[in-house]
């Protein structure tokens, strides 16, 4: 049954990317890419990661499309008309696509007990976890003390990308005439 549902939230995946690339408005791809989120958290939780789907709700599916849809608003973008060659970015995306499932032709099948993870890393951190970290919570001992500097990294980009977008629409907001900023005012 599981397989099922996964099979079916990636054909709506599928179908949500194709409305992404032919839709013209900004507002109706941001929400298209809401959407997106919203499907991906719910094709990881099928898969058990509640962790990382509970992230991907709530910043892929709820903050990255208010700060999307703010962004169109404040800036008043308009979408260019559509390329008549579209063909060279539809093969690169086609390749890359078709790498991405080659590469994982080696890999061991999903949830394999005999896979790596599963031999080495996995026992280690539930037999040590408590010893090594004094954290009596396995995943957070692993993603606070045996993943720290990962963790602390994607921390850094998020809060970067964040800085960087409220730069951008504070400089878009006093570039505005009349907003009696730089470029405002008589």
């Amino acid at each position: 049954m599981t397989q099922l549902v996964i099979m079916v939230l990636l054909t709506l995946l599928a179908a949500v990317t194709v409305g992404v690339i032919y839709t013209r408005n900004l507002v109706g791809v941001v929400v298209l890419a809401g959407v997106y989120s919203f499907l991906m958290a719910s094709v990881l939780i099928a898969l058990d990661a509640v962790d990382v789907a509970m992230t991907e709700a709530s910043v892929g599916a709820g903050v990255s499309t208010v700060v999307l849809i703010a962004t169109v608003y404040l800036t008043k973008s308009t979408e260019y008309p559509r390329p008549r060659k579209a063909l060279l970015p539809l093969a690169v995306a086609v390749g890359t696509g078709a790498a991405i499932v080659w590469g994982t032709y080696g890999l061991r099948p999903f949830g394999a007990p005999d896979a790596a993870i599963h031999t080495h890393v996995v026992p280690r951190y539930l037999a040590d976890s408590v010893k090594d970290t004094l954290v009596p919570n396995v995943v957070t001992s692993v993603l606070a003390d045996y993943r720290g500097y990962d963790t602390l990294g994607e921390t850094t980009v998020i809060f970067t990308a964040g800085i960087g977008v409220m730069l951008l629409l504070r400089g878009r907001r006093r570039g505005r005439p009349g907003a009696g900023g730089a470029g405002g005012g008589a």
